[in-house]
């Protein structure tokens, strides 16, 4: 079982070539391209907010490129990436084939596009039929993710596009293509409220799981912490994906570990989530 990692966490302390160098020091072997900084969002503003990052610019495709040597010349690659969110604002939308152009010029196979949270599986069948016959002619899956909302009242989190497995899997069905995959969010799955939890998403979705997004959290708050340190049961969720003989990467999306260390210490935080990435791998490849 091979491992990656977001380079978001590490890109804001120390920058995206440093962060995947570092990735690939510590012992993964693949990093995962984030591209937030492309358009952000401003949920106090509920807009979006546009950034003089290379991803935003007419340079994006050199800039993706030059990741992608940077993770070559250290012995990693890209193995998928993530586009902006959230996808019902309509200029965020405007950057999903941008998404799909660097995740294909930096070498990676699958781009994760959230569903949009209120949206029915009908709904959101739009937006990716729109985008699939772009994201064919370079070479990429599309991945959709399981989501939530929040209920101020219950104080846990409520359901969205993709959060059951039921509505997963009708996602998928609505459009009914290859290049249309799964990424499930573990943490996502794990929240009081938000789903029927991993295990039985890991089941229904079979071999439309492709994609991880493998996180810990107290089964109540989406924390995004580093795998081991809270309370979700990983012996249970390796076990089924061995069962569904799942054959994507285990990837790190574990962004708030990092927030406590500094450019001097990133390396060491990243080393830390190697070890957790690879505690996770090794259980997996240890289940005969």
């Amino acid at each position: 079982m091979l491992t990656s990692t977001e380079i978001g966490s590490a890109a804001r302390i120390c920058g995206e070539g440093k962060a995947v160098e570092l990735i690939a020091k510590a012992g993964f072997d693949a990093w995962d391209f984030s591209m937030f900084e492309m358009c952000k969002y401003s949920w106090d503003l509920d807009e979006a907010i546009f950034t003089d990052h290379p991803l935003a610019s007419a340079e994006y495709l050199s800039f993706a490129r030059r990741l992608k040597r940077i993770g070559e010349d250290n012995g990693i690659h890209c193995n998928q990436s993530h586009a902006p969110f959230p996808s019902d604002c309509p200029t965020i939308r405007t950057y999903f084939k941008r998404a799909i152009e660097c995740t294909a010029e930096a070498g990676g196979k699958i781009c994760i596009i959230h569903p949009c949270n209120f949206k029915s599986a009908e709904e959101n069948a739009e937006m990716y039929r729109e985008l699939l016959p772009f994201a064919k002619d370079y070479g990429v899956k599309i991945a959709t993710e399981n989501m939530w909302n929040w209920d101020e009242e219950k104080d846990e989190a409520s359901f969205a596009a993709c959060a059951s497995a039921e509505d997963f899997k009708a996602h998928l069905d609505a459009v009914n293509d290859d290049y249309l995959v799964a990424c499930l969010d573990i943490g996502h799955a794990e929240m009081r409220g938000a789903g029927g939890g991993a295990v039985k998403m890991i089941h229904t979705l079979k071999d439309k799981l492709q994609a991880l997004h493998l996180h810990d959290n107290d089964l109540w708050h989406d924390s995004h912490e580093i795998p081991f340190s809270m309370d979700i049961d990983f012996d249970a969720v390796v076990h089924a994906l061995k069962e569904i003989d799942y054959k994507g990467y285990f990837t790190l999306e574990a962004d708030s570990y990092l927030k406590a260390f500094d450019e001097s210490s990133v390396e060491n935080g990243i080393r830390d989530l190697s070890r957790a990435a690879r505690r996770l791998a090794d259980l997996f490849d240890g289940i005969k």
